[in-house]
């Protein structure tokens, strides 16, 4: 039983930084697609970041974001910075051994309970 755990969200202010991680347990992730997913109130699930091989960032994130992860921890890292209000939302990590399309939700086998990030004006 694979379980992933989020930690680092917060309240901060339009600008500031957060980082983000996910430590796995229940095996080893380090031949997997790990990654970030939001959820905003009334909206749909979106792909944030991806990390297996190589790096991938959603378009509104590019710049401003870095995905990391240590396969010795078996955790993952989001580093947020210059946030916006519309950074808000719930931020769910994801695991995955095939994902194919890394920006498709349903792809990932395995997901966090998710951490709130919540950016002021």
């Amino acid at each position: 039983q694979v379980q992933l755990v989020e930690s680092g969200g917060g309240l901060v202010q339009a600008g500031d930084s957060l980082r983000l991680s996910c430590v796995a347990s229940g095996r080893t992730l380090s031949d997997s697609y790990m990654g970030w997913f939001r959820q905003a109130p009334g909206k749909e699930r979106e792909f944030v970041a991806v990390a297996r091989w190589g790096t991938y960032y959603a378009d509104f994130v590019k710049g401003r974001c870095t995905i990391s992860r240590d396969n010795a921890k078996n955790t993952v890292y989001l580093q947020m910075n210059s946030l916006k209000p519309e950074d808000t939302a719930v931020y769910y990590c994801a695991a995955g051994v095939r994902v194919g399309v890394y920006s498709s939700a349903d792809k990932y086998d395995y997901w966090g309970q998710g951490t709130q990030v919540t950016v002021s004006s």
